[in-house]
């Protein structure tokens, strides 16, 4: 995780919902609060578009951030945001704290490689599909992954790719496998060809024909 990241807050005395739409509107600012870490919350104010730049880099969302109040800082997380449903303005976030010796669960985000090698693909003629596109982990703030590789190579057709069959670096845990095997959810598949169903029951009609 060599990426760093700092984020300009400023702490904001004005709370509820009329004083977050006027921030929106009439400042350009994106309305927030910062919590946890053994400390009451905080609500803030983030200039909303250093928050959109910075959310274009996938990074951000999975890295220990700088919170800058300008006296002081603090090191938080992304946990969450709101986005507009029409516009797709971010209309609200979430930080949360670190602890430097305490795990925390974050959303990790999934990169799929080697899709157009993949045995189902390239042999069998199927589509890879994705059922998950990020994934929930526990660990200690250092420890956070910036993405979680899932290998297609040699995944075939009809296969699925479970969360048990990632391999997550040291010291970071699924939090679903965490609650058993029942939540050993699917992450991708490789789907048959299209009428490639229909065509093998087209044979064995022919077949039963004769």
């Amino acid at each position: 995780m060599s990426d760093q990241f700092e984020v300009a807050v400023s702490a904001r005395s004005d709370i509820g919902k009329g004083a977050s739409r006027r921030l929106r509107r009439l400042e350009n600012l994106v309305p927030g609060v910062v919590y946890g870490g053994h400390k009451d919350p905080v609500s803030v104010s983030v200039v909303s578009k250093d928050i959109e730049k910075s959310l274009e880099n996938e990074a951000f969302y999975s890295h220990v951030l700088t919170l800058n109040f300008g006296d002081h800082t603090e090191s938080a997380v992304l946990k969450d945001l709101q986005r507009h449903p029409a516009t797709n303005k971010v209309v609200h976030l979430d930080f949360l704290r670190v602890v430097a010796g305490e795990a925390i669960k974050v959303q990790v985000p999934l990169h799929f490689t080697n899709e157009d090698t993949c045995k189902g693909v390239k042999i069998g003629g199927g589509m890879v599909q994705h059922q998950m596109t990020e994934i929930e982990v526990s660990c200690l703030p250092k420890d956070i992954p910036e993405f979680i590789e899932v290998d297609m190579t040699n995944v075939e057709v009809g296969a699925i790719v479970h969360l048990s069959d990632l391999t997550l670096p040291k010291g970071v845990t699924s939090v679903a496998l965490s609650l058993g095997a029942d939540h050993d959810l699917a992450v991708a598949s490789v789907t048959p060809p299209k009428g490639g169903a229909a065509a093998s029951g087209d044979s064995s009609d022919e077949a039963d024909s004769e």
